[in-house]
């Protein structure tokens, strides 16, 4: 009889072992929920093409030059990633903006680009809203140990926060890449670079790299 009852007792203890573990791991999980929600959500714009060399938002004059095709898509693809990994807001899915900006015709974003960009991001439901310009993306010729023409990139982003339709930062890359004997007051940058010649997306990528390091927090673009 004993025996029964501790096994009884114990059995007791096992299940409301379990039901508490179940219990702590639902809140953990509405914890991470609640949290993903806390974060402000980003939409990312694909970035367009933009053959003149300057900017249709800040007016900014870019050295003009080849576009590959497709770069504007492994630009886009850098930023999402990159936005990502830095996990300060909740970036929608790219499927999800392709599918919205289809809808809208080019000539909106041509004539009314900042309009046409906030409202599409309210349609959205996001708190801000990325958009970016590709001036330039020429691949370099040669290899990483020695070029004929190096490579060459030029493009810009706007930070947009959507509740009051303020642009709350930018970032500028504008760069052709150089051999470190003409100017020698930039081995961090030569460095960086991994101390070779680069192709246009990594230079591509190293440029948006570089301007992430002044962007500021979301609690500070919400407040801006």
């Amino acid at each position: 009889m004993k025996n029964s009852k501790k096994l009884k007792i114990l059995g007791f203890r096992q299940t409301m072992l379990c039901l508490l573990l179940v219990i702590l791991g639902f809140n953990v999980a509405m914890t991470d929920e609640a949290l993903a929600e806390v974060k402000p959500r980003l939409a990312i714009l694909p970035f367009f093409v933009e053959r003149e060399g300057v900017c249709p938002f800040c007016k900014g004059v870019f050295q003009k030059g080849e576009i590959l095709a497709g770069s504007q898509n492994t630009l886009t693809r850098f930023l999402q990633q990159k936005m990502e990994a830095m996990e300060t807001f909740r970036v929608l899915p790219l499927e999800k903006v392709e599918e919205a900006l289809s809808h809208w015709g080019k000539r909106d974003f041509a004539e009314k680009p900042i309009p046409s960009s906030l409202h599409l991001g309210k349609e959205l439901n996001a708190d801000f809203i990325f958009i970016g310009f590709l001036f330039r993306f020429e691949e370099r010729i040669g290899s990483s140990m020695g070029v004929e023409k190096p490579a060459s990139v030029g493009f810009d982003f706007h930070f947009f926060r959507l509740k009051d339709g303020v642009e709350v930062w930018r970032g500028k890359f504008d760069e052709t890449q150089r051999p470190l004997s003409e100017n020698l007051f930039k081995l961090g940058s030569f460095l960086r670079r991994k101390a070779h010649w680069l192709t246009a997306e990594e230079l591509a990528s190293v440029g948006i790299d570089e301007i992430f390091k002044k962007l500021p927090g979301a609690k500070e673009l919400e407040e801006k």
